[in-house]
């Protein structure tokens, strides 16, 4: 059932989110020799856990950490291209983690997808035009023809994609250009919620912020809200709004982009920030990480970065850290934090 929505209710909101993926699923997987006994353990993947997260229209919130924290996973989680083994997903006020196919159809239209990698993301044996004017057909059956490529043709020329490429085929294409026809094909369909995951990862750095810039403007003309998945954190200093800070699929931070680059408060969002290049740094302070990943196959009992953490003690080996918000208005899940060890 909708809950009641307001102009100011977020368009987005994880609750509680969490997905893992099993590695042993047959009973023969299962049975282990352990200390001279049998015993039987599922092992699985914990790539999400536990993570509530909101998204306000209108703007670009960035999700950010390593390789393997997550990111993509809720990236995909969203869409609807996995299924949560826990946790709610609402979007609009509607609960959508428990649709079926046919009933997620209508917000296929308001939320689209710009993948990582524009060499795999379009159809090698369909021509531009045909890949532009499949969503558009689908999403508006009552346009003629005409209408179709009047609409594909607007669109491609505001991404700057000149329409007579249409009868080409993907091969013909650079990746940036690849990537600008990637977007255009998600705008097609006027949506309002667009999920991209590492956008401009594959492209030349060159290419990078031209695209970004393309997104940005995007963004500003019709009104699109971002889900920016991105582990680059120096292009989320010029994109994000906000940004969420992940570590072994559980949140650590979650800031405005200014407050986060100002003033950092958890030990792994600071380690980040200092690997970041900054022209106005003749000594530059960078954080060395000691200490071993723990292994999303066996998640440690208390902080996931403990072992990694210069402020660990017996309550972080224990007891895991909930977001608090701080005085600036940023969630922070850190016992050192909130205990005062750190200067917040």
């Amino acid at each position: 059932m909708k809950d009641a929505i307001t102009q100011d209710a977020p368009l987005l909101k994880l609750k509680g989110l969490e997905k893992r993926f099993e590695l042993d699923k047959g009973l023969l997987e299962q049975i282990k020799f352990k200390n001279g006994k049998l015993t039987r353990e599922a092992r699985a993947v914990h790539a999400v856990n536990g993570i509530n997260l909101t998204a306000n229209r209108g703007e670009a919130l960035c999700v950010v950490g390593e390789s393997g924290c997550g990111k993509s996973t809720v990236a995909r989680l969203v869409a609807g291209l996995l299924t949560p083994s826990a946790g709610e997903i609402h979007y609009d006020g509607s609960r959508i983690d428990t649709l079926g196919r046919r009933e997620l159809l209508p917000l296929r239209k308001k939320m689209q997808m710009v993948f990582q990698n524009p060499y795999s993301s379009l159809n090698p044996r369909m021509t531009i035009q045909q890949a532009l004017e499949e969503p558009v057909s689908h999403h508006f059956p009552k346009l003629s023809r005409a209408e179709v490529r009047d609409k594909v043709a607007e669109v491609m020329r505001s991404v700057g994609v000149d329409p007579s490429w249409g009868k080409r085929y993907p091969h013909e294409f650079s990746g940036g250009q690849r990537q600008r026809i990637a977007i255009a094909r998600a705008l097609t369909v006027d949506p309002e919620f667009v999920i991209a995951d590492e956008p401009i990862s594959a492209l030349d750095v060159s290419i990078q912020a031209q695209i970004l810039n393309l997104m940005l403007e995007a963004k500003d003309e019709r009104g699109l809200t971002y889900l920016f998945i991105t582990h680059d954190l120096s292009v989320v200093q010029h994109f994000g709004t906000r940004v969420a800070v992940l570590y072994l699929g559980t949140l650590c931070e979650l800031s405005d982009t200014a407050t986060l680059f100002e003033n950092p408060k958890h030990p792994y969002s600071r380690a980040l920030l200092s690997a970041v290049p900054q022209l106005k740094d003749d000594k530059p302070n960078h954080i060395r990480l000691k200490g071993e990943i723990p292994t999303p196959i066996e998640m440690p009992q208390g902080c996931p970065f403990q072992s990694r953490c210069a402020f660990a003690t017996n309550r972080c080996q224990a007891e895991k850290p909930r977001p608090l918000q701080q005085p600036d208005g940023s969630l922070v899940a850190c016992h050192a934090v909130e205990e005062g060890r750190i200067d917040a």
